[in-house]
């Protein structure tokens, strides 16, 4: 039986989304560039900022790259100061469900975000492990932020379920050994890739159920 389950942040538990896609917007409209929503998808979503501010001002240095991420950085932290997070009810149950059952739990998430959003919506305390932006050098689809979650648990990749929504993290996931749900809330199906399962939310799976899909994993 699995031991442990790790939660990407954005698009899994909480969806922040609309205030990150408005700060990136906000921030590239400022170079001069219009930024929409399939470009989210394809150059941001799921990947440590700077990542994602290279991919699309290839015209600058690494130094103004780290500023527009920084500017990035603050419209998004006002727009979390100001508006209301929208949190996937379905998702927290899940995470209750899993820890009465003594599983060990994780959050690893590329944003530096996570520890303020979850305190904010008062989930942090039930995570024995948050891994977020700051704990790693290489990003999605690259499995490191994965393994190190499953280290700082004690436990192997094989042990653990990954919840992710993006296809970079589903794609970490795979690389990293790792039995994975895939999140598809927006009929993006190809972007799921190697995911063990998908579903359309956390409301479709059980700690039951997770028992048996991942008993031959």
């Amino acid at each position: 039986m699995f031991k442990g389950a790790i939660f990407d942040l954005d698009g899994v538990i909480v969806d922040t989304v609309p205030l990150h896609f408005k700060a990136w917007k906000r921030m590239f409209g400022e170079y001069g560039h219009d930024f929409f929503m399939d470009d989210y998808i394809k150059y941001v979503d799921g990947k440590p900022r700077v990542e994602g501010v290279r991919a699309i001002l290839t015209e600058l240095g690494e130094q103004e790259i780290i500023e527009a991420g920084n500017s990035k950085q603050s419209y998004f932290l006002e727009y979390l100061e100001k508006e209301p997070i929208v949190i996937f009810e379905a998702a927290v149950r899940l995470v209750k469900e899993l820890r009465s059952k003594g599983i060990k739990l994780a959050v690893a998430s590329s944003s530096k975000n996570a520890t303020r959003i979850l305190k904010k919506i008062d989930l942090l305390d039930f995570f024995d492990v948050n891994v977020s932006g700051g704990d790693f050098k290489r990003g999605k689809p690259d499995p490191e932020i994965f393994l190190f979650a499953a280290l700082k648990m004690g436990l192997r990749p094989e042990e653990c379920v990954v919840f992710e929504d993006s296809s970079s993290g589903v794609e970490a996931a795979f690389r990293g050994g790792f039995f994975c749900v895939g999140i598809d809330r927006h009929d993006r199906l190809e972007a799921m890739g190697h995911a063990n399962i998908i579903v359309k939310g956390l409301d479709e799976i059980s700690f039951e159920e997770l028992v048996v899909v991942t008993d031959d994993f």
